[in-house]
Protein backbone atom coordinates (compact mmCIF):
# COMPACT_ATOMS: atom_id res chain seq x y z
CA UNK A 1 0.00 0.00 0.00
CA UNK A 2 0.90 3.29 -1.04
CA UNK A 3 2.25 5.68 1.89
CA UNK A 4 3.57 9.24 2.71
CA UNK A 5 5.47 11.05 5.56
CA UNK A 6 3.63 14.21 6.53
CA UNK A 7 6.71 15.68 4.52
CA UNK A 8 6.25 14.72 1.96
CA UNK A 9 2.79 15.49 1.62
CA UNK A 10 3.55 18.61 2.54
CA UNK A 11 5.91 19.14 -0.24
CA UNK A 12 2.85 18.33 -2.55
CA UNK A 13 0.49 20.55 -1.04
CA UNK A 14 3.58 23.65 -0.16
CA UNK A 15 1.60 24.76 3.04
CA UNK A 16 2.87 25.22 6.81
CA UNK A 17 3.37 22.39 8.63
CA UNK A 18 1.84 22.85 12.40
CA UNK A 19 2.88 19.92 14.95
CA UNK A 20 4.39 16.95 13.51
CA UNK A 21 3.38 12.96 13.06
CA UNK A 22 5.39 10.45 12.75
CA UNK A 23 2.59 8.17 11.84
CA UNK A 24 2.80 7.41 7.88
CA UNK A 25 -0.46 8.50 5.93
CA UNK A 26 -2.03 5.75 3.41
CA UNK A 27 -5.12 7.87 2.35
CA UNK A 28 -7.74 10.85 2.89
CA UNK A 29 -10.67 10.43 4.73
CA UNK A 30 -13.65 12.46 6.21
CA UNK A 31 -13.23 13.84 9.76
CA UNK A 32 -15.65 12.10 11.73
CA UNK A 33 -14.34 8.77 9.54
CA UNK A 34 -10.67 8.85 9.36
CA UNK A 35 -8.57 6.21 11.10
CA UNK A 36 -5.30 7.08 12.84
CA UNK A 37 -2.86 6.50 9.27
CA UNK A 38 -5.12 9.43 7.43
CA UNK A 39 -5.21 12.59 6.73
CA UNK A 40 -8.60 14.90 6.70
CA UNK A 41 -9.73 18.34 6.08
CA UNK A 42 -11.27 21.06 8.07
CA UNK A 43 -12.80 23.61 5.28
CA UNK A 44 -14.46 25.88 7.76
CA UNK A 45 -14.79 26.65 10.80
CA UNK A 46 -18.24 24.23 12.18
CA UNK A 47 -16.06 21.02 11.11
CA UNK A 48 -13.26 21.88 13.42
CA UNK A 49 -15.16 20.61 16.97
CA UNK A 50 -14.82 17.48 15.08
CA UNK A 51 -11.30 17.30 15.37
CA UNK A 52 -10.21 16.50 19.06
CA UNK A 53 -12.28 13.31 18.37
CA UNK A 54 -11.42 12.41 15.35
CA UNK A 55 -8.53 9.60 14.79
CA UNK A 56 -7.12 11.44 11.81
CA UNK A 57 -2.68 11.80 12.22
CA UNK A 58 -3.43 14.95 10.44
CA UNK A 59 -5.62 17.58 8.65
CA UNK A 60 -5.37 20.18 5.87
CA UNK A 61 -6.55 23.60 7.07
CA UNK A 62 -6.98 27.25 6.07
CA UNK A 63 -4.26 30.12 7.34
CA UNK A 64 -7.00 31.59 9.36
CA UNK A 65 -7.24 28.60 11.61
CA UNK A 66 -6.48 29.13 15.02
CA UNK A 67 -6.86 25.48 16.59
CA UNK A 68 -3.37 22.86 17.83
CA UNK A 69 -3.07 19.73 16.28
CA UNK A 70 -2.11 18.29 19.48
CA UNK A 71 0.14 15.29 20.40
CA UNK A 72 1.75 13.44 17.46
CA UNK A 73 -0.64 14.81 14.83
CA UNK A 74 0.03 17.89 12.53
CA UNK A 75 -2.23 20.52 10.58
CA UNK A 76 -0.93 21.06 6.75
CA UNK A 77 -1.97 25.25 6.41
CA UNK A 78 -2.65 26.15 2.86
CA UNK A 79 -4.21 29.05 1.14
CA UNK A 80 -7.59 27.15 -0.65
CA UNK A 81 -8.26 23.74 1.53
CA UNK A 82 -10.33 22.22 -1.40
CA UNK A 83 -7.41 22.33 -4.46
CA UNK A 84 -4.52 21.62 -1.68
CA UNK A 85 -7.60 18.31 -0.60
CA UNK A 86 -7.76 17.64 -4.53
CA UNK A 87 -3.87 16.98 -5.00
CA UNK A 88 -3.83 14.72 -2.07
CA UNK A 89 -6.72 13.00 -3.69
CA UNK A 90 -5.00 12.62 -7.07
CA UNK A 91 -1.77 11.27 -5.20
CA UNK A 92 -3.76 8.12 -4.19
CA UNK A 93 -6.19 7.99 -7.29
CA UNK A 94 -6.29 4.62 -7.83
CA UNK A 95 -5.17 3.54 -11.58
CA UNK A 96 -8.09 3.44 -14.23
CA UNK A 97 -9.47 -0.21 -15.18
CA UNK A 98 -6.72 -2.40 -17.56
CA UNK A 99 -7.74 -2.96 -21.56
CA UNK A 100 -5.69 -6.55 -22.02
CA UNK A 101 -5.68 -5.34 -25.81
CA UNK A 102 -5.76 -1.75 -27.10
CA UNK A 103 -8.74 -2.84 -29.65
CA UNK A 104 -10.90 -5.98 -28.27
CA UNK A 105 -11.73 -8.11 -31.05
CA UNK A 106 -15.35 -7.67 -30.79
CA UNK A 107 -15.34 -4.00 -31.44
CA UNK A 108 -16.76 -3.05 -34.79
CA UNK A 109 -14.27 -0.74 -37.01
CA UNK A 110 -15.45 0.73 -40.21
CA UNK A 111 -12.35 0.16 -42.23
CA UNK A 112 -12.58 4.00 -43.37
CA UNK A 113 -12.17 4.78 -39.43
CA UNK A 114 -9.21 6.63 -38.35
CA UNK A 115 -7.77 5.53 -35.01
CA UNK A 116 -4.63 7.61 -33.79
CA UNK A 117 -2.09 5.82 -32.21
CA UNK A 118 -2.25 4.62 -28.40
CA UNK A 119 -5.82 4.12 -28.80
CA UNK A 120 -7.93 1.76 -26.73
CA UNK A 121 -11.23 0.21 -27.74
CA UNK A 122 -12.99 -1.92 -25.15
CA UNK A 123 -15.33 -4.89 -26.21
CA UNK A 124 -18.57 -4.57 -28.15
CA UNK A 125 -17.55 -1.02 -29.31
CA UNK A 126 -18.79 0.76 -32.69
CA UNK A 127 -16.94 2.72 -34.58
CA UNK A 128 -18.97 4.52 -37.67
CA UNK A 129 -17.94 5.84 -41.42
CA UNK A 130 -15.19 8.29 -41.87
CA UNK A 131 -14.92 8.39 -37.64
CA UNK A 132 -11.79 9.84 -36.89
CA UNK A 133 -10.18 9.35 -33.38
CA UNK A 134 -7.09 11.40 -31.92
CA UNK A 135 -4.11 9.99 -30.31
CA UNK A 136 -4.58 8.15 -26.88
CA UNK A 137 -8.58 8.56 -26.97
CA UNK A 138 -9.63 5.57 -24.55
CA UNK A 139 -13.06 4.14 -25.34
CA UNK A 140 -14.23 1.82 -22.55
CA UNK A 141 -16.98 -1.06 -23.78
CA UNK A 142 -20.23 -0.41 -25.29
CA UNK A 143 -19.20 2.99 -26.77
CA UNK A 144 -20.93 4.02 -29.95
CA UNK A 145 -19.23 6.45 -31.93
CA UNK A 146 -21.17 7.24 -35.54
CA UNK A 147 -20.04 7.98 -39.06
CA UNK A 148 -18.11 11.16 -39.46
CA UNK A 149 -17.60 12.04 -35.78
CA UNK A 150 -14.09 13.63 -34.88
CA UNK A 151 -12.92 12.78 -31.42
CA UNK A 152 -9.51 14.90 -30.27
CA UNK A 153 -6.51 13.28 -28.78
CA UNK A 154 -6.59 11.67 -25.24
CA UNK A 155 -10.44 11.77 -24.59
CA UNK A 156 -12.17 9.32 -22.31
CA UNK A 157 -15.28 7.77 -23.22
CA UNK A 158 -17.15 5.50 -20.48
CA UNK A 159 -19.77 2.69 -21.04
CA UNK A 160 -22.65 3.03 -22.57
CA UNK A 161 -21.99 6.68 -24.19
CA UNK A 162 -23.65 7.67 -27.51
CA UNK A 163 -21.91 10.44 -30.34
CA UNK A 164 -23.99 10.49 -32.59
CA UNK A 165 -23.28 11.33 -36.53
CA UNK A 166 -20.97 14.40 -37.76
CA UNK A 167 -20.39 15.98 -34.04
CA UNK A 168 -16.90 17.48 -33.26
CA UNK A 169 -15.40 16.63 -29.76
CA UNK A 170 -12.10 18.30 -28.61
CA UNK A 171 -9.15 16.98 -26.67
CA UNK A 172 -8.91 15.64 -22.97
CA UNK A 173 -12.95 15.36 -22.54
CA UNK A 174 -14.28 12.94 -20.06
CA UNK A 175 -17.72 11.71 -20.71
CA UNK A 176 -19.07 9.43 -18.05
CA UNK A 177 -21.14 6.45 -18.08
CA UNK A 178 -24.75 6.76 -21.02
CA UNK A 179 -23.87 10.38 -22.07
CA UNK A 180 -25.91 11.21 -24.89
CA UNK A 181 -24.00 13.45 -27.70
CA UNK A 182 -26.29 14.34 -30.69
CA UNK A 183 -29.82 13.15 -30.32
CA UNK A 184 -32.20 14.70 -32.14
CA UNK A 185 -33.27 17.81 -31.12
CA UNK A 186 -36.64 18.07 -29.29
CA UNK A 187 -38.84 20.34 -32.26
CA UNK A 188 -42.33 19.70 -33.18
CA UNK A 189 -45.00 21.77 -34.72
CA UNK A 190 -48.95 21.14 -34.71
CA UNK A 191 -49.48 19.73 -38.41
CA UNK A 192 -51.97 21.68 -40.78
CA UNK A 193 -55.35 19.43 -39.79
CA UNK A 194 -54.73 19.83 -36.06
CA UNK A 195 -54.30 16.32 -35.21
CA UNK A 196 -51.00 15.27 -35.35
CA UNK A 197 -47.58 16.76 -34.50
CA UNK A 198 -45.06 17.26 -37.45
CA UNK A 199 -41.41 16.68 -36.60
CA UNK A 200 -38.77 19.06 -37.63
CA UNK A 201 -35.99 17.66 -38.92
CA UNK A 202 -32.39 18.60 -36.70
CA UNK A 203 -29.56 18.50 -39.37
CA UNK A 204 -27.33 20.26 -37.15
CA UNK A 205 -24.35 18.64 -35.30
CA UNK A 206 -22.83 19.36 -31.68
CA UNK A 207 -19.16 20.88 -31.16
CA UNK A 208 -17.90 20.11 -27.70
CA UNK A 209 -14.43 22.10 -26.84
CA UNK A 210 -11.31 21.09 -25.03
CA UNK A 211 -11.17 20.00 -21.46
CA UNK A 212 -15.07 19.53 -20.97
CA UNK A 213 -16.27 16.98 -18.46
CA UNK A 214 -19.77 15.50 -18.91
CA UNK A 215 -21.40 13.44 -16.44
CA UNK A 216 -23.24 10.20 -16.22
CA UNK A 217 -26.88 10.40 -18.02
CA UNK A 218 -26.92 14.07 -19.19
CA UNK A 219 -27.31 14.76 -23.02
CA UNK A 220 -26.32 17.08 -25.73
CA UNK A 221 -28.80 17.47 -28.43
CA UNK A 222 -27.90 18.03 -31.96
CA UNK A 223 -28.46 21.39 -33.31
CA UNK A 224 -31.83 22.44 -35.85
CA UNK A 225 -29.27 24.18 -38.02
CA UNK A 226 -25.63 24.59 -37.14
CA UNK A 227 -24.30 23.52 -33.68
CA UNK A 228 -25.18 23.17 -30.19
CA UNK A 229 -22.02 24.14 -28.52
CA UNK A 230 -20.26 23.23 -25.64
CA UNK A 231 -17.06 25.75 -25.00
CA UNK A 232 -13.68 24.52 -23.45
CA UNK A 233 -13.14 23.60 -20.16
CA UNK A 234 -17.05 23.05 -18.81
CA UNK A 235 -17.91 20.88 -15.82
CA UNK A 236 -21.77 19.48 -16.27
CA UNK A 237 -22.49 17.27 -14.07
CA UNK A 238 -24.90 14.10 -14.23
CA UNK A 239 -28.82 14.14 -15.31
CA UNK A 240 -28.19 17.46 -17.29
CA UNK A 241 -30.16 18.48 -20.37
CA UNK A 242 -28.41 21.17 -23.15
CA UNK A 243 -31.15 21.57 -26.15
CA UNK A 244 -30.56 22.24 -29.34
CA UNK A 245 -28.74 25.15 -30.97
CA UNK A 246 -27.73 26.51 -27.27
CA UNK A 247 -23.93 27.49 -26.83
CA UNK A 248 -22.26 27.19 -24.15
CA UNK A 249 -18.85 29.45 -23.36
CA UNK A 250 -15.99 28.73 -21.41
CA UNK A 251 -15.50 27.21 -18.30
CA UNK A 252 -19.33 27.08 -17.28
CA UNK A 253 -20.50 24.64 -14.81
CA UNK A 254 -23.88 22.99 -14.74
CA UNK A 255 -25.09 20.77 -11.35
CA UNK A 256 -27.06 17.92 -12.03
CA UNK A 257 -31.05 18.56 -13.10
CA UNK A 258 -30.64 21.41 -14.54
CA UNK A 259 -31.04 22.00 -18.00
CA UNK A 260 -31.47 24.69 -21.02
CA UNK A 261 -34.25 24.84 -23.63
CA UNK A 262 -33.42 25.68 -26.94
CA UNK A 263 -31.13 27.99 -28.37
CA UNK A 264 -29.95 29.23 -24.91
CA UNK A 265 -26.74 31.71 -24.86
CA UNK A 266 -24.04 31.22 -21.64
CA UNK A 267 -21.57 33.88 -21.84
CA UNK A 268 -18.00 32.73 -19.92
CA UNK A 269 -18.00 31.17 -16.59
CA UNK A 270 -21.77 31.04 -16.04
CA UNK A 271 -22.54 28.57 -13.08
CA UNK A 272 -26.11 27.08 -12.98
CA UNK A 273 -26.96 25.24 -9.76
CA UNK A 274 -29.23 22.14 -9.34
CA UNK A 275 -32.42 21.65 -10.78
CA UNK A 276 -32.20 25.05 -12.29
CA UNK A 277 -34.57 25.87 -15.89
CA UNK A 278 -33.25 28.34 -18.60
CA UNK A 279 -36.14 29.15 -20.74
CA UNK A 280 -35.24 29.09 -24.47
CA UNK A 281 -33.69 31.82 -26.40
CA UNK A 282 -32.42 33.15 -22.97
CA UNK A 283 -28.52 34.68 -22.69
CA UNK A 284 -27.23 34.20 -19.54
CA UNK A 285 -24.18 36.89 -19.49
CA UNK A 286 -20.24 35.74 -18.54
CA UNK A 287 -19.86 35.58 -14.55
CA UNK A 288 -23.47 35.15 -13.46
CA UNK A 289 -24.91 32.21 -11.49
CA UNK A 290 -28.17 30.78 -11.12
CA UNK A 291 -29.49 29.72 -8.16
CA UNK A 292 -30.44 25.80 -7.46
CA UNK A 293 -33.59 24.97 -8.99
CA UNK A 294 -34.01 28.75 -10.05
CA UNK A 295 -36.41 28.82 -13.19
CA UNK A 296 -34.99 31.96 -15.62
CA UNK A 297 -37.24 33.78 -17.55
CA UNK A 298 -35.48 36.52 -18.96
CA UNK A 299 -31.96 37.60 -20.10
CA UNK A 300 -29.13 37.82 -16.62
CA UNK A 301 -26.84 40.61 -16.64
CA UNK A 302 -23.19 39.62 -16.50
CA UNK A 303 -21.64 38.92 -12.98
CA UNK A 304 -25.51 39.06 -11.85
CA UNK A 305 -26.45 36.29 -9.25
CA UNK A 306 -30.18 35.25 -9.93
CA UNK A 307 -32.13 32.82 -7.69
CA UNK A 308 -36.11 31.85 -7.22
CA UNK A 309 -38.87 30.88 -9.63
CA UNK A 310 -38.98 32.98 -11.67
CA UNK A 311 -35.62 34.04 -11.08
CA UNK A 312 -34.64 37.56 -10.14
CA UNK A 313 -32.08 39.52 -8.65
CA UNK A 314 -30.85 37.02 -5.67
CA UNK A 315 -31.01 39.70 -2.59
CA UNK A 316 -34.83 41.18 -3.77
CA UNK A 317 -35.69 37.21 -3.89
CA UNK A 318 -33.92 36.93 -0.40
CA UNK A 319 -35.58 39.78 1.07
CA UNK A 320 -39.33 38.33 -0.12
CA UNK A 321 -38.23 34.86 1.41
CA UNK A 322 -37.86 36.70 4.66
CA UNK A 323 -41.21 38.92 4.97
CA UNK A 324 -43.06 36.55 3.68
CA UNK A 325 -41.35 33.93 6.69
CA UNK A 326 -42.79 37.28 9.21
CA UNK A 327 -46.13 37.46 7.71
CA UNK A 328 -46.83 33.95 7.98
CA UNK A 329 -44.91 33.82 11.52
CA UNK A 330 -48.21 36.95 12.35
CA UNK A 331 -51.14 34.84 11.15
Amino acid sequence: MTSYSISEINNIVKGELIGNTSQKIEGPEEIQKASSNQITFIGSAKYAKFWPDSKACAALISYDSDIDPGDNRAFLKVKNVDLAMAKILELFNPPAPVFDTDIHPTAVIHKTAKIGDGCKIGANCYIGKDVELGSGVILYPNVCVFDETIIGKNTVVWSGTIIRERCIVGSHCIFHTNVSIGADGFGYRPSDDGKGLVKIPQIGNVIIGHYVEIGANSCVDRAKFSSTIVGDGCKIDNLVQIAHNSIMGRSCIMAGHSGLAGSVTLGDGVIIGGSASIKDHTTIHSGATVGAGSGVMNDVEAGKTVLGYPAQDARDMLKQWVAVRRFMKNQ
